[in-house]
């Protein structure tokens, strides 16, 4: 009887485990890239993910400000939204899927981008180090 009832509860922990989706997480991006890169395990089964990103049509070069992670319900998916706060405009828009990791995350630090801010640096130093002497 033990070996059944412990059947059952695994076969349903399996249910759960699977139903569960991952997303990206996002809490402040800049410019494209996420500062500190997450994973997030939804906790609803209607969850879905999303990516939310903040632009300013005053500044069109500027990619703005975003933010990742899940989102329990659908009623802000796939929304643009114009507003305004201090007389700035900007316009949010959200984007959702539904599958495992499926809102692309983009990490602030890669290899080549410090190995050009590292030598940016160094000249710059060397410059005013130089001038200095």
């Amino acid at each position: 009887m033990g070996k059944i009832l412990f059947g059952i509860v695994v076969a349903v922990a399996s249910f759960i485990l699977v139903d569960s989706l991952t997303c990206n997480l996002c809490n402040f991006g800049v410019v494209g890239f996420c500062l500190v890169p997450q994973q997030q395990t939804c906790n609803s089964t209607n969850s879905v993910c999303y990516t939310a990103k903040a632009t300013f049509p005053a500044l069109p070069s500027f990619v703005g400000f975003s933010a990742q992670g899940c989102l329990d319900n659908t009623t802000s998916c796939n929304t643009t939204i114009t507003s305004s706060f201090l007389t700035v405009n900007f316009t949010t828009q959200t984007t959702c899927c539904s599958s495992n990791n499926c809102n692309q995350l983009n990490s602030a630090v890669t290899a080549s981008t410090m190995t050009v801010t590292a030598t940016v640096g160094v000249a710059v130093l060397a410059s005013v180090w130089g001038s200095l002497l």
